[in-house]
């Protein structure tokens, strides 16, 4: 479905005067308003291929019909995200569930519809067709070397796929680690794992990054070959220059303090980028900022003091993508939603009067420091997130001129009500 720009132009027009309204105070009231309006236009967020369909549980999934059956439909859907917030500019994409067959194709939609390709994702967690050998007990960690080489050459075929389209990058997470005491061996499945990735980092062209994501738990949840930041950092310092650690902030146990971490990352410089969304007990893949908005706020203060202390392009330099699932709300409402709440946090975190803040950390003075940050968490935004996406040429409310002009509907009128986005 395509929505034109004379449809957002009018509906902008009828929402102008009261938004100009709202800017007009919130410019007031923070100083570097203009500057953090143009960070906001040149900020982009990666779409997961994966994330346009409704998710679900071990228990069930219910479709919210019209999904995306094709490679060809996901960049669609993610064309009408971008041409909505302007903000959902790249596109990565999970191999085999996304093989192109016609790349020429692929690439000359992509760019219609004025995308980019962020990081290829790897898929070792599942057995696929005609597989010679099963993941069951892991893959780069794998004791057969035969299943490890299968993993690694899966890779190395995902790199091929990603600078085919024009990707710059390869995300590896795996599900590799065991369910119970004594089921391997720390020490070798570490070594079996770095062995492994080697291989594939010696694939990696010369412009190219991995990242490799970390998670504590799930689907094994006795131990995780990489289970956390330090381990994903050990991998990364170890594999070389071209290696980052990826932060999806549900991978933590709970109460994890994500923006330390976030911050010590960004200082050893081996921060690669985030998968973001919101969880309530451990790995829920929840709306961004629907559950805990004062933390994705925190995240952000560091990763913006943290960039801009060692001369970062904040758009560019790092990997923003969404990773959640949509169990019961419309996918692209949700991810509608969660741009939105990251834009929001980045554009706080924007504000926050660092000058001050550094005096109040430098004389121990706690309390003055907490009422800096809340300060900038608590000031309502919102009116320069939306001017971001008017001057860009979107729309000031997304979600409402979605449901304005009845896209899901017209999603199942063209595609079906028991459609099933590919790969879930």
């Amino acid at each position: 479905m395509n929505i034109e720009n004379y449809q957002i132009e009018s509906h902008n027009s009828d929402l102008l005067a009261k938004h100009q309204r709202k800017l007009a105070f919130v410019t007031e009231e923070v100083s570097n308003a203009q500057d953090i309006i143009q960070k906001l236009i040149d900020f982009q967020i990666g779409i997961p291929s994966w994330a346009l369909g409704t998710g679900g549980t071990r228990f069930g999934r219910f479709s919210s019909g019209g999904e995306p059956r094709n490679i060809e439909e996901k960049i669609e859907d993610i064309g009408l995200l971008h041409k909505l917030n302007a903000a959902s500019g790249s596109i990565s994409l999970h191999i085999p569930w996304d093989t192109a067959e016609n790349v020429p194709a692929i690439k000359a939609l992509v760019a219609q519809q004025g995308l980019s390709f962020d990081a290829m994702n790897s898929n070792t967690f599942q057995d696929q067709a005609n597989q010679a050998h099963s993941y069951k007990f892991g893959s780069l960690q794998h004791v057969d070397k035969a299943v490890r080489k299968q993993a690694i050459d899966h890779n190395i075929e995902v790199i091929r796929q990603g600078v085919e389209l024009g990707s710059k990058a390869l995300t590896v997470w795996l599900a590799d680690g065991s369910c119970f005491p004594g089921q391997l061996n720390f020490r070798k499945a570490f070594q079996n794992t770095l062995e492994s990735l080697q291989e594939i980092y010696a694939a990696l062209p010369a412009d190219w990054k991995v990242f490799v994501e970390y998670k504590a738990f799930e689907p094994n949840f006795y131990s995780t070959t990489v289970g956390d930041w330090g381990q994903s950092l050990l991998y990364a310092n170890k594999l070389g220059p071209k290696a980052f650690t990826l932060v999806d902030l549900g991978h933590h146990l709970p109460n994890a303090n994500i923006e330390q971490i976030v911050a010590l990352l960004l200082m050893e410089g081996k921060l690669g980028g985030f998968h973001f969304n919101d969880s309530k007990y451990g790995d829920d893949d929840l709306t961004a900022g629907s559950m805990k908005p004062y933390q994705l706020f925190l995240i952000f203060n560091e990763l913006v003091e943290g960039m801009d202390a060692r001369g970062m392009n904040h758009s560019k330099d790092l990997g923003w993508m969404i990773d959640a699932s949509h169990n019961v709300k419309d996918p692209l409402e949700d991810l509608l939603q969660s741009v939105e709440a990251i834009m929001l946090a980045y554009a706080q975190a924007l504000s926050v009067n660092r000058t001050a803040l550094q005096q109040a950390q430098a004389e121990n003075d706690v309390a003055r420091a907490q009422e800096i940050l809340q300060q900038a968490f608590r000031t309502d935004l919102r009116p320069l997130v939306a001017e971001a996406r008017l001057r860009a040429g979107a729309a000031l409310a997304p979600l409402d001129l979605f449901r304005k002009f009845n896209v899901r509907q017209e999603l199942i009128k063209s595609r079906g009500l028991n459609t099933v986005a590919t790969g879930l």
